[in-house]
């Protein structure tokens, strides 16, 4: 799903007005042939590629992963912010839940709502400080992140031995090792490799879903993004809105964390260090503007895909770290370029045609 809030139409995009775009120009269209294409071509020149259990499975759970924190910064870009945080945040949540598991005691399902209750609350301090004070949320959430780096690092270092809890509540091995259809069916020798996780990533995508595409404070969101002044001129409560954007942000990132940290085993203090440059490109590459106003759900979970698919698929034909970032890179900007290139020879194509 793509929402968002158009500008009133000038001159030059009048005769346009009437006509549909072709449909090889939708972006998600677009991400989803690139990755089906790359997923072939890293099958035929390495058939592992296509293994379920030790290649596919570990594959969609780290997209499933990827694909809340691409959302959690998807959330804050939408109201034209950024947050530079949504590693460490996630690491905060994760801290509590693991603190919960380790010391407490406490269920897995209490150990999660702890996790994503911390989330929420630093997301909402972090939003509260930018519409309180004015300031940038590239400034606020930097600050932030070194805060919280101090933090959990000092956290993990007073509770732990080893910087990490290793408390594991039952039922979160099986988030970690068995698929949707063991959940239903028990486990099931040859059963399809998309992981338990993933309902958390189904869950989070359909409430932003109906959150922007349903409700007035999701459309409120994107005028907030898409011109903050005219927005408050309208009557929208611009700062409640980046209040509410920052939190859903920081509650997200604390549900990455706790799917990052079931799925490793351990609740460590490491957690969330590589994510936020998978969250902008999930997002980016999906359609939601870095300016604000644009967002799109499915194109998110597209977006990450690809980035999932070009990792995993460089990794087995053997591409060391620093080749596969260079090779990583190129692929990205082709990609950004192709989109660009499809939409402007579109464009120019309806506009010859009035």
């Amino acid at each position: 799903m793509t929402t968002s809030v158009s500008p009133p139409r000038t001159t030059a995009e009048a005769p346009a007005a009437g006509h549909r775009m072709p449909f090889w120009v939708n972006q998600r269209l677009g991400l989803l042939v690139l990755v089906i294409a790359l997923g072939v071509l890293f099958g035929v020149l390495r058939p592992a590629f296509l293994d379920q259990r030790l290649v596919l499975f570990p594959l969609l759970r780290d997209v499933a992963t990827l694909t809340v924190v691409a959302l959690a910064q998807m959330v804050a870009l939408s109201v034209g912010h950024m947050n530079l945080a949504v590693g460490r945040m996630a690491a905060f949540g994760a801290m509590f839940a693991g603190v919960g598991y380790d010391k407490l005691h406490l269920p897995m399902q209490a150990g999660l709502l702890l996790c994503l209750a911390a989330g929420a609350v630093i997301g909402a301090v972090t939003g509260w400080l930018i519409a309180r004070t004015g300031g940038s949320s590239f400034v606020v959430t930097l600050a932030m992140d070194f805060a919280l780096l101090g933090l959990v690092s000092l956290t993990y270092s007073a509770l732990t031995e080893d910087a990490a809890f290793t408390t594991r509540p039952a039922g979160i091995d099986a988030l970690r090792s068995y698929s949707l259809a063991d959940l239903c069916l028990g486990p099931v020798c040859g059963s399809p490799a998309i992981p338990q996780l993933a309902q958390f990533t189904v869950l989070a995508m359909l409430g932003l879903g109906v959150l922007y595409g349903c409700t007035r404070i999701g459309r409120e969101l994107l005028l907030t993004g898409a011109n903050p002044a005219a927005a408050e001129l309208s009557g929208i409560p611009t700062g409640r809105r980046v209040l509410l954007a920052h939190t859903l942000s920081g509650l997200l990132a604390a549900l990455a964390g706790f799917m990052a940290a079931a799925g490793t085993g351990t609740f460590r203090a490491s957690i969330g260090d590589d994510f936020m440059l998978p969250s902008f490109l999930g997002a980016v590459l999906g359609g939601t503007l870095l300016t604000g106003g644009v967002v799109s759900v499915l194109g998110t979970l597209l977006g990450t895909a690809l980035v999932g698919v070009i990792r995993k698929g460089l990794d087995l034909l053997g591409v060391g770290l620093e080749s596969l970032n260079i090779y990583l890179g190129c692929i990205l900007l082709l990609a950004l370029s192709a989109d660009r290139i499809r939409t402007v020879v579109s464009y120019r194509k309806v506009v010859r045609s009035t």
